[in-house]
């Protein structure tokens, strides 16, 4: 997801007033859209035909009903709009006509105007890219806010199918085997970030790291989740969750190395 440099509860990308006067509309004109599909709360427009691609189409719909029914959020109560490109010479090309103000990446989360829309183009990680992406958009259809760590640990958790997230993630390996010498990333640490170029591939990893611990490795921390984000829906100031969780669970820390030491499927 990419954003504006701001303070941690920054939502997205936010297209300024003269980009988004450029923007054509929608469906944007002169685009050479070919194909396009509904999915929950997607609309899709493609420059290439989409049969293909029905069964990511089913995942992105349950995608939301996933981010219902584990996180206890309201689903999304607008229209999200995806735009897929056949490669990317043609992204690239709408993008920097389009969105010139904002950096290029293989997959972006724009919003603007009240519009969320999501950016893809095939290749090798299309899939992972834009289920991750999207669970920003729904993620920001559904709260008026999400801290930068907690948003990124929630799209890398939820860019996997169903089946791979909890067991198979990437960040799993290196994660367990710091947790066999008790090296826990501080949570604090995450908490701090204020723009996504702080982010790297050990931050992106770490809040991930929380995100699963918080889902399948307390209850406790999983409740904390919960009511954390109700606070953000409600309009509540949530406080840190780092503060939240320490309240809740003796020796935190412990229980985040001793969950991932014997987590196996």
């Amino acid at each position: 997801m990419a954003r504006f440099r701001g303070p941690a509860f920054r939502a997205c990308w936010l297209v300024s007033a003269a980009v988004a006067l450029s923007w054509p509309g929608t469906p944007c004109r002169g685009a050479p859209w070919v194909d396009w599909r509904e999915a929950g709360p997607f609309v899709c427009r493609a420059d290439f035909p989409l049969h293909d691609l029905e069964g990511l189409f089913d995942e992105l719909a349950q995608l939301q009903q996933d981010l219902v029914r584990y996180l206890g959020i309201r689903p999304a109560n607008e229209t999200i709009e995806l735009y897929l490109f056949r490669d990317q010479a043609s992204y690239r090309r709408f993008v920097r006509q389009h969105l010139p103000e904002v950096p290029y990446r293989r997959a972006l989360y724009v919003r603007s105007g009240g519009r969320g829309m999501v950016f893809a183009q095939l290749g090798r990680d299309f899939a992972v890219d834009l289920r991750h992406e999207c669970t920003h958009a729904l993620l920001h259809a559904s709260l008026p806010l999400v801290p930068l760590w907690l948003d990124e640990g929630l799209a890398e958790y939820f860019e996997l199918p169903a089946e791979s997230r909890a067991f198979d993630n990437p960040h799993l390996g290196r994660i367990r085997w710091g947790a066999r010498f008790r090296i826990t990333p501080r949570i604090e640490n995450l908490e701090k970030l204020s723009d996504l170029s702080e982010m790297g591939g050990s931050e992106y990893r770490n809040a991930w790291a929380w995100v699963h611990f918080m889902l399948h490795g307390s209850p406790q921390a999983y409740g904390e989740l919960i009511a954390f984000l109700a606070d953000i829906q409600a309009h509540t100031p949530p406080g840190r969750l780092s503060q939240r969780l320490h309240a809740r669970i003796p020796q935190l820390d412990r229980r985040f190395a001793a969950h991932f030491s014997s987590w196996k499927r």
